[in-house]
Formats: C-alpha cells, sequence, structure tokens
C-alpha cells in the first residue's frame, strides 16, 4: 500500500491479539495510525483492564491512544435491541447489530470526524477493490478470510460502499497462527488479552442474563400431537433446535420446534427431522454493492453489473456464524428489502432473529469463477411470513 503511506488511520483496538496486531501491520505500513478503545459496557470484556491493555499496546507500537465512550449508545442500539428481540420471540445475533450500528455506525463516523482518512478493524475479512476500464468506477468487494475457520464476514454484510471506501482489514490475508507470531514478532504478544467467544455484555449463563431483564411467564409445553408434557418458564428462553434444558420428563431428547406468543405454549418434537426446512423469508436485506446483485455473463463490458437482480439467483447462504455456507436461491422479491430464499437441500432449526448472509456461487458458468465463492454479497434478518 505504498500509496497511502502518511495517510491517517484510526484503528478500533479491543485488547485482543487481532486488533493489536492489525494496528502494528498499520503503522509498518507507513500509516499514521491511532489505537482508539470503545468503552461500551462496565463488565467482563469492556472494562478498565481491557482499556489499560489497549493503552499499553499503543505505548508498545509508539502511537496515540484515545478512548471513544459509547456506553449509552451500546445500551441503547445493541442491548436493548437484543433484549426486545427475545422479548417477541426472535434469536438476534448482537455482533452483527453492533457490527451496524456501533463499530461502523458511531464508531466509523466519529473516526472520519477526528480528520482520520480511514478506519481499521481486526477482523477476518479481505476487501478488495474493481475498476472497470469504460466508466473508472470502483466497486468494493468483501470476500471471505484466508483463514475460513476465523472468517467474520457473516458479521459485515450490512457494510455499503461508502463505508468500505474508507475500511480497513489488515489481518484478513493471515490465519490465526501467522497472527500469533506476528504479535511476538512486534513485542505485543504478552500483553494481549486472553481471546473469549461469549457475548461481550453477558457475564455468566445466557439464559440468568435474560431472566434478569426480561418479563418471563411459565405456560404449557406440548408434543407435536397437542399433548400436554411439561411447563416452559417463559418462552424467551428458548430458540428453535433447542436440546437442553427443556422440562420434560423422559429417556428421548426433544427439541424446541415453535415459540407460540399467542398461547403462550412451547411446541416440542422428539423427531429432529421436524426442525428441516427448505425455504425461509429474509426482511432487512442489505446487498454490499448497495444495489441488488447480479452475476456476471460473457456479454458483461465489465466484470460486475449492479441491477435489480433476475430471480431465482444462485447463491450460497449461511443461517448462522458457525453454519456452513450451502448452495440456495433467491426465489422472489416479496417488497422493498425482503426476499424468499430457497436452499437445495433442508436446514436444520432456522430461526427467526438470525442473520441469513448470502455469498456468491463457487462458479456463476463454465467460463468464469466469481470469487470461488467467497464474496460477500449481503443478507438480511430471517422472519415469519407474516412480520
Amino acid at each position: 500500500m505504498p500509496e497511502l503511506r502518511g495517510k491517517e488511520v484510526v484503528c478500533a483496538m479491543s485488547g485482543g491479539v487481532d486488533s493489536s496486531v492489525a494496528s502494528a501491520l498499520l503503522k509498518k505500513a507507513g500509516f499514521n495510525v491511532i489505537g482508539v478503545f470503545m468503552k461500551l459496557w462496565p463488565g467482563k470484556n469492556f472494562s478498565l483492564s481491557a482499556q489499560k491493555t489497549v493503552k499499553n499496546v499503543c505505548s508498545q507500537l509508539g502511537i496515540p491512544f484515545q478512548v471513544f465512550d459509547l456506553t449509552k449508545e451500546f445500551k441503547k442500539k445493541v442491548v436493548d435491541y437484543f433484549l426486545r428481540e427475545y422479548q417477541r420471540g426472535r434469536t438476534p445475533n448482537p455482533c452483527v447489530e453492533c457490527n451496524r450500528e456501533i463499530k461502523f455506525g458511531l464508531f466509523f463516523q466519529k473516526a472520519i470526524n477526528l480528520g482520520a482518512d480511514f478506519m481499521a478493524t481486526g477482523h477476518y475479512v479481505r476487501k478488495s477493490e474493481l475498476t472497470t476500464n469504460n466508466l473508472q468506477l470502483t466497486t468494493y468487494k468483501l470476500l471471505m478470510a484466508k483463514d475460513k475457520e476465523k472468517d467474520q464476514s457473516y458479521f459485515l454484510y450490512n457494510l455499503s460502499q461508502k463505508q468500505l471506501k474508507k475500511i480497513l482489514f489488515p489481518i484478513g490475508n493471515y490465519n490465526k497462527s501467522q497472527v500469533r507470531n506476528l504479535a511476538k514478532k512486534f513485542g505485543i504478544f504478552h500483553l494481549v488479552r486472553p481471546e473469549s467467544r461469549d457475548i461481550c455484555f453477558i457475564k455468566g449463563r445466557h439464559q440468568d442474563f435474560l431472566k434478569k431483564y426480561l418479563k418471563l411467564k411459565p405456560g404449557p409445553i406440548f408434543d407435536v400431537s397437542g399433548k400436554k408434557i411439561g411447563q416452559h418458564q417463559g418462552l424467551p428462553l428458548y430458540t428453535i433446535g433447542q436440546r437442553k434444558e427443556i422440562e420434560v420428563p423422559g429417556a428421548f431428547p426433544y427439541y424446541v420446534l415453535k415459540l407460540d406468543f399467542k398461547n403462550n405454549a412451547l411446541i416440542v418434537t422428539n423427531n429432529e427431522r421436524d426442525l428441516y426446512k427448505k425455504e425461509l423469508i429474509a426482511e432487512k436485506v442489505n446487498w454490499v454493492s448497495g444495489k441488488d446483485y447480479n452475476p456476471p455473463t460473457a456479454s458483461s463490458h465489465s466484470l460486475r453489473e449492479w441491477a435489480p437482480p433476475k430471480l431465482p439467483l444462485k447463491i450460497k447462504a449461511k443461517i448462522r456464524y458457525l453454519h456452513p455456507a450451502r448452495t440456495a436461491k433467491i426465489i422472489s422479491k416479496i417488497s422493498e428489502k425482503k426476499y424468499k430464499v430457497e436452499f437445495s437441500r433442508a436446514q436444520r432449526a432456522i430461526t427467526f432473529g438470525q442473520s441469513v448472509v448470502f455469498y456468491s456461487p463457487a462458479q456463476i458458468s463454465k467460463k468464469f469463477v466469481a470469487g470461488k465463492g467467497e464474496e460477500l454479497l449481503g443478507g438480511g434478518i430471517i422472519c415469519l411470513d407474516s412480520q
């Protein structure tokens, strides 16, 4: 990135190895780096200890250190959203919302307002640019990270072209072991904090957090035949496909099939095949291009065309973060930003409130391979047909 030397970049730093190495790589590349800690939640991961770690890493790297206090906004935009979604029977992904509203929303804007040329994070994802020769128009693409086990593209489908123009992902071309080795090379490995995959604002059991903040009403548990077989503690404590902590006696395991809020009833099944479905409805769909996606064709004047899609559109889709991307089609557009998606094979526990994320198919045609199935096209929220 020689043409970017001397540019100013604000790097979001959590105190972990990924964002710390991202800052170090940017400085090595010639950027003027400012390390910024986001103060989001008073407990666990967003503590004074984490803030001190970031300050120490910045000191070791010789870069300025700042704090953005976004606790009020985080509570309103992420935590309250998380609780509100559970209260209405959906299973949200707070990391998706945090990236949309906080990291690439408020933090991004504050960084640009500081006069920074770019914002950077330690996400495992790659960004590439494509400029057409005829229009000199640059399109920014998001690709899966080199390290597929650490890839975080799933959480970033709400990004826009305007944002991507000013965002950098320095570690996307490294695997985790390489990042750890770089931390040792830069002399910061001993400073960084242990990695955690837990939800950052929850300390302890997930259900205990919900019990503390939500109004829960016990009710009946029915099997698929309509027979009452137990009593639940409150519908927001359960999610589709859940097997553990279902208060039903007997030798056979039961799985949550449906949350019936109208009758305050939990519907369960002991046949796991009942959890498999081929179709879903996605709302609030965002296309990373800023427009709907069409795959390139042999007659295209450029490698990308952006226009209303010709449906059905072949894609790969993930219905949750750790779920593999599976072959699917976007069948129809129901309304603005709302689409019907159909998988080639039924998927287990399609869950309302989770994100379904779209990737390019592995091969568009025999002559053209688009990102080898690694390009993030967009995504949306899985919803009920009536929502």
